[in-house]
């Protein structure tokens, strides 16, 4: 289906959610009138705050590179005005297999430039849990501190961060209890990277300036050479005055400031065979002669001296609105900076980097923020989206799957519970001392009993059919782009989709008019993996893997269709409506 509004492009871009110049969330106050409809569709279907800052985000850009994204973000509106119409007419003479919106006013063209806006702008895991937190905090979400009591007796809108890195966002009722479960959409928002090392300063190479960086999962191969990469992430900050510490984050923007160089084929392979040895040759690129001007004695004061370039602290510094000898730490990555497009003849694709697995994050909480009408004093309900970091590199980290920072959440969500049922004020759980050692059972069993009532989908993006390779893929179960959400399944336990777990999300997708695609490896090809798994074993809850399609998975640059976010809002939001009335009519164990 296609929910439609009738909003110029140019009104659309306004109320998307961005950093103005000041690097304060702007949007407007009211919903566009896409996330009225999705609002409207969703409840049409079922039938029925403060926001605490926990650090200082620096200052980003400087008034040249501000400047460089406002142009940006035009020339984007002129390109896709300008595809638009060529789109339109060329729709007069070709066909294509499915349905593609000319329409940039459109549900799915409205979300695709959301998407590919959040991704330009949010390069790393900080900034994609950054843009999110500040995204719900703006819908009414309140933030809540991991280390603090949780005041959630009531129906309730909050998120939890842990790290800056992982979050679980909850949409609770007033009359929920732990037989009604949770619906939950768990996905991670890693990406593979190539990190700066703690000490990325190297010796010139004949006035060549390089920089130290190590591979994050599978990166740094072929496909990272010859792009244009900047550089993000957290650093760490001490303020003159007070002597606190506290992080802030930092982007180059359009800025590429370094480059892998190939070699060129006129040396012949033997010079350079592939894959390149990632230590040696994988080296990036940042500068040529220009010698530092010499260090001042208060900049020999920061703990990253002779760490790194002067050059880059300096420019760090630039970043993060300080000076060199205030920067006490640093967690940074390069990335592409070339911006995301839409692409096809008819644009039915979006060429975009990271869309594994910041496209199902993105989705889900979108989703998420579509429940804006449930009556949380009268709800039974219990919506969860948890973001996890590091499933590119096995998830066991304390911000990835394996940090149970979900575990965590629905425990002090039920003591929080069994807290208001006894007249405690307190929402943590009391296990220490003979006295509540009733408390603390009657707190254990609740958990166990909201996850055996409880459906989680582990949303991470899958294969979509490659035409160029078909012979790759199993005859039948492999998915389209822009038809709909994907379930996987595998007999080696790869994945977590079950038959019930089939029956479900078929059940659900035939109530609301939705497709479902399915994937399955060849008995031939080696199969990835998900976070599903983990959060099985680790909660005893029922999981479900599904994900959206993409091409050119773990490429630099990879290519999906321009509708996969509008259809991931649409199946999460499904989901969520409809998952706890379709389990209560299957007898499951």
């Amino acid at each position: 289906m296609d929910l439609k509004n009738n909003r110029e492009l140019h009104e659309m871009m306004r109320t998307f959610v961005i950093l103005d110049k000041d690097n304060v969330l702007s949007s407007d106050s009211e919903p566009t009138d896409s996330e009225s409809d999705t609002q409207e569709y969703f409840s049409s279907k079922s039938g029925k705050h403060a926001f605490k800052k926990d650090r200082e985000r620096g200052s980003a850009e400087t008034e040249t590179e501000e400047g460089q994204l406002a142009e940006t973000e035009t020339e984007i509106q002129e390109r896709q005005e300008r595809q638009s119409t060529t789109a339109e007419s060329t729709a007069k003479s070709a066909s294509v297999a499915t349905e593609a919106s000319t329409n940039p006013s459109s549900f799915y063209e409205d979300y695709c430039t959301r998407y590919m806006h959040f991704t330009d702008t949010n390069p790393t895991t900080y900034h994609a849990i950054d843009f999110f937190a500040r995204l719900l905090a703006e819908k009414q979400f309140s933030a809540v501190a991991e280390r603090d009591a949780f005041d959630i007796s009531g129906g309730s809108r909050f998120f939890v961060t842990r790290g800056g890195q992982a979050m679980v966002a909850v949409v609770v009722g007033q009359n929920w209890s732990p037989e009604k479960g949770i619906g939950a959409v768990a996905a991670h928002v890693d990406a593979l990277t190539a990190k700066l090392k703690p000490s990325s300063l190297k010796a010139s190479v004949d006035g060549f300036h390089l920089l130290g960086v190590a591979a994050y999962s599978g990166a740094l191969n072929h496909l990272w050479l010859d792009r244009d990469l900047g550089i993000a992430g957290s650093v760490l900050v001490r303020d003159a005055e007070s002597g606190n510490v506290s992080s802030r984050l930092v982007t180059s923007g359009r800025h590429a400031i370094c480059r892998i160089p190939s070699l060129a084929p006129h040396f012949g392979s033997a010079a350079a065979p592939l894959p390149y040895n990632q230590e040696t040759k994988m080296v990036p690129v940042m500068g040529f002669g220009g010698d530092d001007a010499p260090p001042s004695a208060s900049e020999k004061r920061s703990p990253l001296y002779g760490r790194h370039s002067l050059s880059l602290l300096r420019y760090l510094a630039q970043l993060a609105n300080c000076k060199v000898e205030h920067l006490c730490a640093a967690d940074l990555e390069l990335f592409d900076v070339q911006p995301a497009a839409r692409g096809g003849l008819q644009r039915e694709f979006m060429f975009a980097p990271r869309i594994d697995d910041r496209l199902c994050a993105f989705s889900a909480v979108h989703a998420l923020v579509s429940l804006s009408d449930i009556d949380l004093a009268q709800s039974d309900s219990c919506h969860v989206v948890f973001l996890a970091n590091n499933e590119e590199i096995g998830s066991a980290t304390r911000t990835g799957a394996k940090g149970k920072l979900l575990n965590s959440v629905v425990e002090r969500l039920v003591s929080a519970r069994n807290a208001a049922a006894s007249g405690s004020a307190s929402g943590i759980p009391e296990t220490c001392g003979n006295s509540n050692s009733a408390n603390a059972r009657s707190t254990e069993n609740s958990v166990a009993r909201v996850f055996a009532n409880s459906v989680l989908l582990s949303a991470d993006v899958t294969h979509s059919l490659n035409p160029n390779f078909k012979e790759a893929y199993l005859a039948g179960h492999y998915p389209l782009p822009n038809t709909g959400l994907t379930l996987k399944k595998d007999a080696n336990g790869h994945v977590m989709t079950d038959s019930l777990g089939v029956l479900l999300m078929e059940s659900i997708a035939s109530k609301c008019g939705l497709r479902i695609q399915q994937f399955h490896i060849r008995n031939d090809m080696p199969s990835g993996g998900t976070i599903g798994p983990m959060l099985a074993t680790d909660t005893g809850a029922r999981v479900i893997d599904v994900g959206l399609p993409q091409l050119s998975m773990h490429s630099i640059r990879a290519a999906a269709g321009y509708k996969e976010p509008g259809l991931g809002i649409e199946a999460f939001g499904a989901f969520f409506a409809h998952w706890r009335s379709t389990m209560d009519s299957i007898d499951y164990s």
